[in-house]
């Protein structure tokens, strides 16, 4: 509902109750909004049920009313300026804006035109101390949404473009046409820079999971569906290959939670081609069904393509820690992790200079347990600790190799105390910074606490975009019935208070091979000392399955031209979008500009 129709819609609504015109009962506030025989009668169902949506907003924002909100939100912004007041910019960074966003950002997607994709579910529960999603919902009202950003245009409404998923008819006995529940898919990138999406919420029994697989477009800006897959997946991962293909695995079944799948399929299916071009649309396109299996028994396992070409799947349980092989199609073992059970927590592939990452730091998803470990040549070691034990949190890696840890909460719902209670622990408010030699310090504090559904990514002019986590968007939203139900915070890293950044001026605008020599040009070619390319982001749920950080090799300096060499594989580095940076020797990044890496092949 756009904002000028629910803000309408709802005084009317708040109009029709001061008049006490209506006598239905509220529906249950963790159900789904229904309505009565005789208004369906009178109004039609699509009146009706309407109504009985309007019913459910307006219970929220009684029982949890505006005042409440503004006030959380206040206390919240006075207690981060006293808690930053110490931190030295150029040390620790800075969190700068904070502004509303017409979504909750459950997924999100760093694209190579500059926008962000922002995508989730239509609020159904306006109050925060109940269920905010449609879990359990069926028919229309399980619903997703998207949205793009683009900071180019700024932080007000109009930066922002709504872009739909397309309408289907979902297999829950209703049949009703909805714009695609695609919340809690899986999603990774295309070597044309599309964005894969796979899965989502049927909706009944806990959750179920949608046999649904769409790409999103960011040339076009437009959502295309694909052929559905074998099995119905909710919380699935999905991880870009060296070939480009995406593999899938897990999820919740279509029988309903507690049912992951171990089915593992590709996308697109061999004999069908990478979508390499801007026009490579895949549409109709099949997925493939693999003979290995991932039985994993929890959902959302960190996937990373190593540069062995090897999937690295890293389930959420000790001992279901595997390592498959997409062309041969097998799956072997990997050593039981250290840690025990981990809920949801990061995991990043480590930098490793000029080839691509051989390692993986896995953290969080305990709160009892703040030590980091790295699994490397098949082995697992202890790695150094974070402050505290955190779960729900985003880590990502910054160009200059260091990693920052932001969001994060005691458990799924719980910020310190209790389930559903939007007060939340400082602490859990406040970012950790890795530096080069793995050690991490505690920086300032983020204007909301941010711990289920919270997702962040680097933008290509190296600040942070924070977002996500709907309970505490609605606790804190300045104005609940404007439509603008999310919000946005962004963070300047400790680079960007160092001084001058460096210039870079032009980069090649077409596909760059693999092991090859291009040139960059600078006007400030003198100061700099290294050239990166970081992969970006596309993220939720902690698993973040796109991170990359490589090296690239400085083969001279002639003036203003730069003379740089690629990465040596697909392996190293598969083939898609990458953000190039040149820094200095203070490790001050310029401002990214996109390269495409990798040749079609013929």
């Amino acid at each position: 509902m756009s904002r000028v129709r629910r803000s309408a819609a709802l005084a009317a609504l708040a109009l029709a109750t001061a008049l006490a015109v209506t006598a239905t009962a509220p529906a249950p506030a963790s159900a789904s909004p229904h309505h009565t025989g005789d208004e369906a009668a009178v109004l039609g169902e699509d009146h009706a049920r309407a109504h009985a949506r309007l019913r459910q907003e307006a219970k929220g924002t009684q029982g949890y009313p505006q005042a409440k909100r503004t006030a959380s939100l206040t206390s919240l912004q006075e207690s981060q300026r006293k808690a930053n007041a110490g931190f030295d910019a150029a040390r620790f960074g800075r969190f700068t804006q904070f502004f509303p966003s017409p979504d909750f950002g459950v997924h999100v997607a760093q694209l190579h035109t500059g926008k962000v994709l922002l995508f989730s579910f239509e609020r159904v529960e306006a109050d925060p101390t109940k269920e905010t999603g449609p879990t359990n919902t069926v028919g229309r009202t399980n619903a997703g949404r998207a949205y793009l950003w683009d900071p180019a245009q700024g932080t007000g409404a109009r930066a922002f473009k709504n872009v739909p998923p397309p309408v289907v008819l979902m297999p829950d006995g209703t049949y009703a046409p909805r714009p695609a529940p695609f919340f809690c898919a899986g999603h990774s990138y295309l070597p044309n820079g599309m964005v894969g999406v796979f899965g989502g919420n049927v909706g009944g029994k806990g959750g179920s999971g949608a046999k649904l697989s769409f790409v999103f477009d960011p040339w076009t800006e437009t959502w295309f569906r694909n052929r559905d897959m074998a099995v119905g997946r909710w919380y699935p991962s999905v991880v870009t290959g060296a070939d480009g293909r995406q593999i899938i695995m897990s999820g919740q079944s279509e029988r309903g939670t507690g049912t992951p799948t171990p089915v593992v399929e590709r996308f697109p299916a061999l004999g069908r081609p990478v979508p390499w071009r801007p026009f490579d649309i895949p549409a109709g396109v099949p997925a493939e069904r693999l003979r290995s299996e991932a039985p994993f028994r929890n959902d959302y396992p960190h996937l990373f393509s190593l540069r062995d070409g090897k999937i690295y799947g890293l389930g959420r349980d000790a001992d279901q820690q595997w390592l498959f092989d997409p062309v041969k199609d097998v799956r072997t073992d990997l050593p039981r992790r250290p840690a025990d059970f981990r809920g949801y927590g990061s995991a990043v592939p480590l930098p490793a200079g000029f080839r691509g990452p051989d390692s993986v730091l896995v953290l969080g998803g305990d709160p009892r347990d703040p030590l980091t470990y790295r699994l490397s040549g098949g082995r697992w070691s202890i790695e150094g600790p974070r402050a505290f034990g955190r779960t729900q949190d985003g880590t990502l890696i910054l160009p200059d190799a260091t990693l920052l840890t932001v969001n994060g909460a005691l458990d799924t719902r719980d910020y310190g105390n209790g389930p559903f209670n939007p007060k939340a622990d400082l602490k859990y408010r406040q970012i950790e910074l890795r530096d080069a030699r793995g050690q991490w310090k505690l920086g300032p504090a983020q204007r909301l606490p941010r711990g289920y559904h919270s997702n962040a990514l680097v933008l290509p002019d190296g600040r942070v975009m924070v977002t996500g986590d709907e309970l505490q968007q609605i606790a804190n939203d300045p104005d609940i019935k404007d439509g603008m139900d999310g919000s946005i915070e962004l963070y300047e890293p400790a680079y960007l208070h160092r001084g001058a950044r460096p210039a870079l001026d032009r980069a090649p605008a077409g596909e760059l091979g693999h092991d090859t020599a291009f040139q960059v040009t600078s006007s400030t070619a003198k100061d700099v000392k290294r050239a990166v390319l970081l992969a970006p982001t596309t993220v939720t749920h902690s698993v973040n399955t796109s991170q990359r950080h490589l090296d690239l090799r400085i083969t001279g300096v002639h003036g203003s031209a730069i003379g740089l060499r690629t990465p040596p594989s697909a392996a190293d580095a598969p083939p898609g979008y990458y953000m190039l940076f040149l820094l200095d020797a203070k490790g001050v990044p310029s401002t990214a500009k996109w390269v495409k890496l990798g040749v079609r092949p013929r």
